[in-house]
């Protein structure tokens, strides 16, 4: 049965599935607290009658200021923490100075980790808690051109299983969800990154960056295999209601592929095939 209103603080919550959680999450009877970085979908989130506070990953006061806003709402209580806020990075390792890598792991680990050390001593005084953290397919598989990201989601992966050792007798459930593709602002945000950060016109990779522009300047359907955030959803709700969550969430069949390929296939024969699902690295 659902929680009845368990409260629970939401990341990246502009589009996508942190959007598409926090709306159902509220229906279902939950006490929503859905962030976001930018003022602006802040006030997009309140005019559609969340609970929403601005949150910034790479801010430190921000995570703590919101962190002490939610609490004086909830009495002291926090139920469940869900960890979504990201962005991808795109282009080759060579390409990528340290300082966009570090910015990559700002938001996508160091963020997570700030926040998640300020949540954890409130779910150790309460005795329960879901810490659910939304990783991806390339947490435990690489493809071309995604080596900040597949970084972020690999420290991501094994910051997650060594917090799940370490609290298997607070009562507090860790859950990682590996997703694939799923229908968001994902792709368009991280193409504008890459403009951003990427010198294509000097890269050796020129070719690929060209290939990949055409695919992401292409209008049409998504990429194959792409399923609705609530496909996403469907999990969190598991991980949160369940008396025994999993450790780990498969969604979409790239997901289930890959687990299966990289238990079965040797190194040498799986990048084959990352490189051939990549097309090469261009998609």
């Amino acid at each position: 049965m659902p929680a009845q209103q368990k409260s629970i603080l939401i990341t990246g919550c502009s589009s996508g599935i942190g959007l598409c959680v926090a709306h159902n999450l509220k229906s279902r009877g939950y006490r929503v607290f859905a962030t976001a970085r930018n003022e602006k979908d802040v006030n997009r989130l309140l005019a559609d009658g969340l609970e929403a506070l601005q949150l910034d990953l790479q801010d430190g006061k921000s995570i703590q200021r919101a962190v002490d806003t939610i609490l004086t709402h909830t009495n002291g209580q926090l139920y469940a923490l869900f960890n979504n806020g990201a962005y991808g990075q795109p282009g080759a390792v060579e390409d990528i100075s340290t300082d966009v890598l570090r910015a990559q792991f700002e938001t996508n680990l160091f963020g997570w980790h700030e926040l998640t050390r300020r949540i954890i001593p409130i779910m150790r005084k309460q005795g329960e808690g879901r810490i659910i953290q939304n990783s991806s397919v390339l947490g435990f598989v690489v493809m071309a051109y995604r080596g900040a990201y597949n970084a972020s989601k690999f420290a991501l992966e094994g910051l997650t299983d060594t917090l799940r050792l370490e609290l298997h007798d607070s009562g507090i459930h860790v859950c990682l969800i590996e997703s694939g593709p799923i229908e968001s602002r994902f792709r368009a945000n991280a193409y504008a990154m890459w403009r951003q950060n990427i010198d294509a016109t000097n890269s050796i990779h020129q070719a690929q960056y060209q290939m990949m522009v055409q695919r992401l300047e292409k209008e049409g359907p998504a990429a194959p295999f792409t399923l609705p955030p609530e496909a996403v959803l469907k999990k969190v709700i598991h991980a949160l209601e369940s008396p025994r969550p999993k450790a780990r969430y498969y969604v979409t069949f790239p997901t289930h592929l890959f687990g299966t390929l990289k238990r079965l296939l040797t190194t040498r024969a799986l990048d084959r095939l990352l490189l051939k699902a990549s097309g090469g690295g261009s998609r």
